[in-house]
C-alpha cells in the first residue's frame, strides 16, 4: 500500500492546456490531439469565459484564438499578461493568414508564439511542447507578496507601506527592515541578526544603528508603531496589540 502511494507521487501529473477558441470543431480537434499526447485540456468559446476559466483552472499554457465573438483576442492576451496570477502563463495564438499586424501586437503584449490557420495538428503540438520546455527552463521569479498585519499593509511589488489605508513614506532600508520583522512576526530578532539580514553586516555599523532605525520606523508607522516590541537584552519582535 505504501509503495503504491509512493509510485503515485512519482507519476508526473499531465500538463494543463486551456483552449480559448469559438469554433467548436477546431477546439475539439486541438483538444483531441493534446489528449492523445497526454495533456489535460479545457475549452472555452469566448473571451470573457476564457478569462474566468484561466483563473479557476490555472493552466500551464493557453491556446488563444484572436478572433472571438465577444472581445478581441488581443484584449484577452493583454488582460492575461497584466493579471498578477496569470501573467506567467505562456500563450500560443491562433491567427488567420492576413493578421500579421495582430500577430506582432500579440507578441509585443507577451504571447510566446503563434500558429496560422489552417494549421497542422502536429505542428501545433510541437510548438506547444517547445513553449513549455522553454517555460520550465526559465528560473522562477519569486512572487511579490502583499503582507498585512493589523493596521499595517506592505506591498512588495509597488514598494509601498500603509497604515489604516494611509500611505507611509519609507526609505529602502526602512522598508526592508519592516518586511523582515513582518516575515518573522512573533519571533525575536536580535540586533546582530537584523544587522546581518537587513544591512548585510557591514563592518562599520554597530547595534545602535538598529535602535536608531527602529525608533524612526515606529514614529513613521504611527498607531502601528507599537507593533514593534522591544525585548530587553535581546532585540525586537513584531506583535499585534489590541
Amino acid at each position: 500500500m505504501v509503495q503504491k502511494l509512493l509510485d503515485r507521487k512519482r507519476e508526473k501529473l499531465p500538463m494543463k492546456v486551456l483552449i480559448i477558441e469559438d469554433e467548436r470543431d477546431i477546439a475539439e480537434l486541438i483538444s483531441y490531439n493534446l489528449k492523445e499526447a497526454h495533456f489535460e485540456t479545457r475549452s472555452c468559446h469566448n473571451g470573457r469565459e476564457g478569462l474566468l476559466e484561466a483563473q479557476r483552472y490555472q493552466p500551464h499554457l493557453i491556446v488563444l484564438d484572436l478572433m472571438l465573438p465577444d472581445m478581441n483576442g488581443l484584449e484577452v492576451c493583454r488582460q492575461i499578461k497584466s493579471h498578477h496570477k496569470l501573467k506567467a502563463i505562456p500563450i500560443l495564438m491562433l491567427t488567420a493568414k492576413g493578421e500579421e499586424t495582430d500577430r506582432i501586437v500579440g507578441l509585443e503584449l507577451g504571447a510566446d508564439d503563434y500558429v496560422t490557420k489552417p494549421f497542422s495538428p502536429r505542428e501545433l503540438l510541437l510548438r506547444i511542447q517547445a513553449i513549455l520546455r522553454r517555460s520550465e527552463a526559465k528560473p522562477k521569479a519569486k512572487e511579490k507578496e502583499i503582507l498585512e498585519f493589523g493596521l499595517l499593509r506592505l506591498d512588495e511589488e509597488r514598494f509601498e507601506a500603509s497604515v489604516e489605508g494611509k500611505f507611509i513614506e519609507l526609505t529602502a532600508l526602512e522598508f526592508k527592515l519592516l518586511k523582515y520583522l513582518l516575515n518573522n512576526k512573533g519571533r525575536v530578532a536580535s540586533r546582530e541578526a537584523l544587522l546581518e539580514k537587513v544591512w548585510g553586516h557591514q563592518a562599520y555599523l554597530n547595534t545602535r544603528t538598529v535602535d536608531t532605525h527602529i525608533k524612526r520606523l515606529r514614529a513613521k508607522l504611527g498607531p502601528a508603531g507599537s507593533y514593534i516590541e522591544t525585548i530587553r537584552g535581546m532585540g525586537y519582535r513584531m506583535i499585534e496589540r489590541a
